[in-house]
């Protein structure tokens, strides 16, 4: 029987499929040794670097276990690039007989219930909404998966897309009408009855509170869990741990609430103008938390003059239209469905008026015109071993940076994983000769009020150097529009700004235009993949720090300083860290790639800390002379 060395080798059966393939001896480390932990039930760790192959290295050894397989990602994209190209692949190379299945959140899903209420009131779309209304009730009845996704031409932003889809709080299940033909419901029987199946983080960690509640599954039990860009597993786990009470939320109620009364009950007059006073109340209550956009935790807001009367009203006024859904919840199911939605927002709201949680932080953030109050955990660790016991498999966590200098302390102490054994395979790429690191000097510190205009004044003579083909990636929004703004006419390239077109179009025009300058700030940093010269410079303006005024950050360094750790050094370091290994991945794709890579923050060469990020990232040759950087690119493309 073939071994996964014997499927990843050069003259094996993956070679023989794809063009150019090379056997990589990280590739098959990582996986013999992934097949090791399969065969010892035991769990595993692994950081693959950049170029590795890891997808293959986890898929080959986790199929020929012929165990239950679950494999989580990140991202809806990691999912469909999985299961569309690299699934078909590896099962013509293994020629197992493998039943797999792609499931998806349900808001990737037609709701057939919810499309058929909003053909009944069309007036709250536009012309251009409606139209695409049409065209998704044409799509619904050619459609085998429902998926969203195939409606590419409609734009993910469109209000219309949120007007078809269903909540967990507006599901009506089995009192569906339109149960039997249901696409989450029959994807979900397809996940049950695979061998395979590829979820994303959020789906999966949806899936293990479900079964704690005693209501079901939306998963196949599983011998085997690979978490694939295991890193984003932290910062997931805590938000989907969280607890929030949303503007939307309450509003989406009003309206369903109104729906559900003009269909099943309409003969309370008062009934709709209980649910106009509440909908006023929301309003005002956002007038209340102030203007512009607030991130603040909810015990200081709650010291403001507006905001405790603000609450109590929005309190009260909810009371009122529960009271009246309760006596019209036995009128039809869509009634009883909105009266205990609304139970459980009035039982949030009293949570967030009336205590506190120790173990927790209470913030709130405003976006436009609504507002989100969160309930954040401050150590999940626990919360997700208990979870993943209960859920009684072993788990692979793979990812390129999940490391910081050398080892996983901070990724196993944030998910309790002290026990679990790690190991680290380095990227196949020839950091040495394909690589320059760039820190050029004279920049003044972060904090200074012109510290933008330094970094675009030294980023400049790079960039006529490359010829564009670059990435400037910020830690924040202000300082991306002041650098587009200076950039402006100082520069003969096409510029791209984040926020001026979708991402996917904004990539596009990059990969096409091969001498563009892309700036972006976080969502940039990581699952960007720009193969070949297009892209030949990643700038990276200040080491990507987290703001210190977040408030679950704050409360998180607090409780680590209460308990003897070091904020600083336990938590805010190896963060930055691992943003800056994600960033620093944009650069080299393949190998045959080249490029430059460019850290302004003249912290990485003055402060001590700034050891830990050098040892972090790839081995490359670093300079502080520009004329380097010139040779470097001379030499290349010659």
């Amino acid at each position: 029987m073939l071994t996964p060395t014997d499927f990843l080798s050069d003259g094996g059966p993956l070679s023989r499929l794809i063009e150019g393939f090379r056997a990589r001896p990280q590739q098959q480390a990582m996986a013999e040794a992934i097949s090791r932990a399969i065969d010892e039930h035991e769990s595993l760790i692994c950081e693959a670097g950049t170029g590795t192959g890891k997808t293959f290295a986890y898929l080959i050894p986790a199929i020929l276990s012929g165990g239950k397989i679950i494999v989580s990602t990140a991202t809806r994209h990691l999912q469909d690039q999985l299961y569309l190209r690299d699934m078909p692949l590896i099962q013509n190379a293994l020629q197992v007989p493998v039943n797999i299945a792609l499931l998806k959140g349900r808001a990737n899903y037609l709701c057939l219930y919810k499309l058929a209420r909003t053909e009944e009131d069309p007036g709250t779309l536009n012309k251009k909404n409606n139209s695409w209304l049409m065209h998704i009730r044409e799509w619904s009845l050619q459609t085998v998966s429902g998926d969203l996704a195939e409606l590419s031409h409609i734009p993910e932003d469109a209000p219309v897309r949120n007007m078809v889809i269903s909540t967990t709080e507006n599901c009506l299940g089995q009192g569906c009408d339109h149960y039997e033909d249901c696409f989450i419901f029959k994807a979900r029987k397809k996940a049950h009855d695979a061998d395979l199946v590829v979820v994303n983080h959020h789906l999966f960690l949806s899936d293990i509170a479900l079964r704690d509640t005693g209501y079901g599954e939306l998963l196949p039990a599983a011998d085997l869990v690979v978490f694939d860009e295991a890193h984003k597993l932290p910062e997931l786990t805590s938000e989907f741990f969280s607890r929030t009470l949303s503007s939307r939320q309450i509003l989406d109620l009003i309206r369903d609430s109104r729906a559900a009364y003009i269909k099943e009950a309409a003969d309370l007059p008062e009934f709709t103008g209980l649910f106009d006073t509440l909908e006023k109340t929301v309003r005002d209550m956002r007038l209340a938390l102030g203007q512009g956009e607030v991130r603040e935790t909810w015990y200081k807001l709650m010291e403001q003059e507006k905001v405790p009367s603000a609450i109590d009203a929005l309190i009260s006024r909810a009371h009122d239209c529960h009271h009246a859904l309760e006596d019209f919840a036995e009128r039809g199911k869509q009634l009883d469905n909105c009266c205990k939605r609304l139970g459980h927002i009035l039982d949030l709201a009293d949570d967030f008026r009336e205590s506190r949680n120790d173990a927790a932080v209470r913030w709130l953030e405003t976006r436009g015109k609504g507002f989100l109050l969160h309930e954040t955990p401050l150590n999940i660790a626990g919360m997700f071993q208990e979870k993943i016991t209960q859920y009684g498999c072993q788990c692979v966590y793979t990812s390129a940076t999940l490391s910081v200098n050398n080892h996983f302390r901070h990724f196993t102490a944030q998910m309790g994983l002290d026990e679990a054994k790690s190991e680290i395979w380095i990227s196949p790429f020839d950091y040495q000769s394909q690589t320059l690191c760039y820190l050029p000097g004279g920049l003044p510190d972060p904090g200074n009020t012109d510290y933008t205009e330094h970094v675009v004044k030294h980023a400049i003579p790079v960039l006529q150097i490359t010829r564009g083909r670059a990435f400037i990636l910020f830690t924040s929004y202000r300082a991306l529009n002041l650098a587009a703004e200076i950039l402006d006419g100082n520069i003969d390239y096409p510029i791209l700004v984040q926020g001026q077109a979708p991402r996917t179009e904004l990539l596009d025009t990059f990969r096409r235009h091969h001498h563009s300058i892309l700036l972006g700030t976080s969502s940039f940093w990581e699952g960007v993949d720009v193969r070949g010269q297009a892209l030949s410079c990643v700038i990276i303006d200040k080491l990507p720090f987290a703001a210190p005024d977040d408030p679950v950050l704050q409360a998180r360094m607090r409780k680590l300083e209460e308990e003897g750790g070091n904020p600083f050094m336990d938590y805010m370091l190896p963060e930055a860290v691992i943003t800056l290994k994600q960033g620093v991945g944009r650069l080299i794709r393949d190998p045959d790639d080249y490029g430059l890579l460019m850290i302004c923050d003249p912290r990485i060469r003055t402060r001590s800390y700034g050891k830990v990020f050098m040892r972090s990232l790839p081995d490359m040759p670093v300079t502080s002379d520009i004329r380097d950087v010139e040779k470097f690119f001379r030499i290349k493309e010659e």
